[in-house]
């Protein structure tokens, strides 16, 4: 009888490690898949379309893992950060390729890579005008009762609500599914929303295109910002960490700051290390 029970926790216990280890997608499993899928967001800085060509910064970190590590690196793009979250959770992404500030909150959820840039959110707004009423917010109190919009689950909804406690007032804040920085940026000089908060970085990508907005108020203070990934990888955190270390150091001798979102261009589906995801 003890024999017989000694058989089942043993066959239980070596189901439960088959179970956990056809569960875990760290490096290994990724190696044998030959496909790192990577989810990043659309914008003018990151990740870009025009005409038949790609660029951005995001695609070409993403390039030099690809070549670097031998993988297929498969690009998906998703401007809502829950929905990558869930996604990676699940293992149909591997990594997260957007600029996630690095703060004790996300941690709680995500691992970090290294850090890869640093920016800060900032307040888009129309210029005084004497035919716009709305009022000119010259620094965050001015913030109080008025509504912000921003992209759904965006990163600056922390903030703003941190925000709101420091002035002791409330902070109104419109989520929009499914716009991206840019959209945000073009309804506020539509005179289709009021104050909008998007990354430093993207306004400034921007500016030339609307003389007519102010983009000078700072949301935060300047953040580092990085890639995530799941807990249960950490192979893959300490290669993609070496990979992105590598990446700054041939960047900054090709004195090309990394924050600056080049314009090399290169065909989609060009390169058999890398490809842009349909769906």
């Amino acid at each position: 009888m003890l024999i017989i029970i000694f058989l089942i926790k043993l066959l239980l216990s070596i189901t439960a490690d088959w179970k956990a280890s056809k569960s875990i997608r760290d490096l290994p499993e990724i190696k044998k898949a030959k496909t790192l899928n990577v989810v990043t967001e659309y914008n003018s800085v990151d990740f870009y379309v025009s005409g038949d060509s790609v660029a951005g910064f995001q695609l070409d970190l993403c390039r030099y893992i690809a070549q670097r590590s031998g993988l297929k690196v498969q690009i998906y793009l998703e401007n809502d950060l829950e929905t990558a979250i869930r996604k990676l959770e699940n293992k149909e992404y591997d990594v997260i390729a957007q600029k996630i500030p690095i703060t004790n909150a996300n941690k709680q959820f995500l691992t970090f890579t290294v850090p890869i840039t640093q920016s800060k959110q900032v307040l888009v707004q129309r210029k005084c005008n004497n035919n716009d009423s709305t009022r000119f917010i010259a620094s965050q109190l001015d913030l109080a009762n008025e509504t912000i919009y921003v992209a759904k689950n965006s990163p600056a909804i922390m903030r703003l609500n941190n925000l709101a406690e420091e002035i002791a007032e409330p902070i109104h804040i419109k989520e929009i599914s499914g716009y991206t920085s840019e959209q945000l940026i073009y309804m506020v000089a539509k005179k289709e929303a009021e104050y909008a908060v998007v990354d430093k970085e993207i306004a400034l990508q921007n500016i030339h295109l609307y003389p007519d907005l102010d983009f000078n108020t700072d949301i935060s203070f300047t953040q580092l910002q990085a890639w995530a990934i799941r807990k249960t990888s950490p192979v893959l955190l300490d290669s993609l960490n070496i990979w992105i270390m590598e990446f700054k150091q041939n960047d900054d001798k090709n004195r090309k700051p990394i924050t600056s979102g080049r314009k090399q261009s290169m065909r989609i589906f060009q390169s058999s290390l890398y490809r842009i995801a349909n769906d």
